[in-house]
């Protein structure tokens, strides 16, 4: 497969959402080899960083009387109340330490502002609210973006669909992914990437 105009994205590679952390992914550093043996083969790499002020409003602990994965809604809809994870500076925040990083060409940090989560690379959940990427990707003249990373039905999904939706030429890279699936959220997330024209690959085809 060419790679030419394409992007590698790698989402949130970070110890939180690895085994041991505050918000692990079952087997989520297992994607940290697969991202490294790929990775050199793309024109342009590309890594999120979820990355909270303490007190981030998609806390469960920001909330009086709500537990971890249950909801709220908040003014921009319903949100998942998760663990106090990736905080800024902290170890947890920090990329895992075997993914190689020297030859990303940007590390995009979302999550940032208190009152509003950031799933995808692309917006923050108000849907409204950009990142820069997109501007970023267009003025590199990056058509094709392949996607890896955690988790598969949160971040890497949110950000592959709004991916397709801004006319890019989208793939996951499934093997290089692992999901949190709750309640059903795994099949559901791939269900909404193939209905958005999101395609799946397997990193040998790369």
């Amino acid at each position: 497969m060419t790679l030419e105009n394409a992007a590698l994205v790698v989402i949130d590679v970070q110890n939180d959402f690895c085994p041991g952390g505050a918000l692990e992914v079952p087997d989520g550093d297992a994607v940290v080899a697969v991202i490294n043996a790929i990775a050199p083969r793309f024109p342009a790499r590309i890594l999120t960083q979820d990355w909270h002020p303490p007190g981030h409003l998609s806390f469960a602990s920001s909330h009086e009387g709500k537990a971890p994965f249950e909801t709220t809604t908040l003014p921009y809809g319903e949100q998942v109340l998760w663990p106090d994870h990736c905080v800024q500076g902290t170890a947890g925040a920090a990329f895992h330490r075997d993914l190689e990083t020297d030859g990303a060409d940007l590390v995009l940090r979302k999550g940032f502002r208190r009152g509003i989560d950031s799933y995808s690379a692309f917006y923050e959940n108000d849907r409204d609210t950009p990142t820069g990427l997109v501007g970023y990707l267009r003025s590199r003249g990056i058509s094709r973006l392949f996607f890896a990373g955690l988790a598969t039905d949160f971040c890497v999904a949110w950000s592959a669909i709004d991916g397709a939706r801004e006319g890019f030429e989208t793939a996951v890279v499934e093997d290089a992914c692992r999901g949190i699936d709750l309640e059903g959220s795994l099949d559901a997330a791939w269900a909404q990437m193939a209905e958005a024209g999101v395609a799946r690959v397997r990193s040998p085809a790369l």
